[in-house]
């Protein structure tokens, strides 16, 4: 009588062939640059939050916004490449204002 070891012992072809190392690295990726993108958000929220009406012109605010929207943007883009496809929470968790949501996607001329 042979005794064969549990199938969860047993290695698969994705192991053998190194889709599993190839999947991981592009994980790693995708998460190194959604934090990029994290970071990107808050330093443009910041800086949108420190515009003041006495020292800065309209014009500047504008740019600042549509900053942020740039930004915001591309972070709702690299979330749903991460699989993350409600955008609820980062936007409570960055504190974004309406009116940059109100431009995201918009073009400029």
């Amino acid at each position: 009588m042979s005794v064969r070891p549990p199938q969860s012992f047993r290695q698969s072809q994705e192991d053998r062939n190194g889709l599993n190392v190839l999947e991981y690295e592009l994980m790693s990726e995708r998460a190194d640059s959604l934090g990029r993108h994290g970071l990107k958000v808050e330093a443009a929220l910041a800086a949108l939050k420190a515009w003041t009406g006495e020292r800065q012109s309209g014009q500047e605010r504008e740019k600042l916004l549509n900053d942020a929207s740039d930004a915001v943007w591309a972070f709702f883009i690299q979330r749903e490449i991460c699989g993350m496809r409600n955008n609820r929470d980062a936007i409570q968790r960055y504190g974004i204002p309406n009116e940059v949501i109100a431009r995201l996607g918009a073009i400029r001329k």
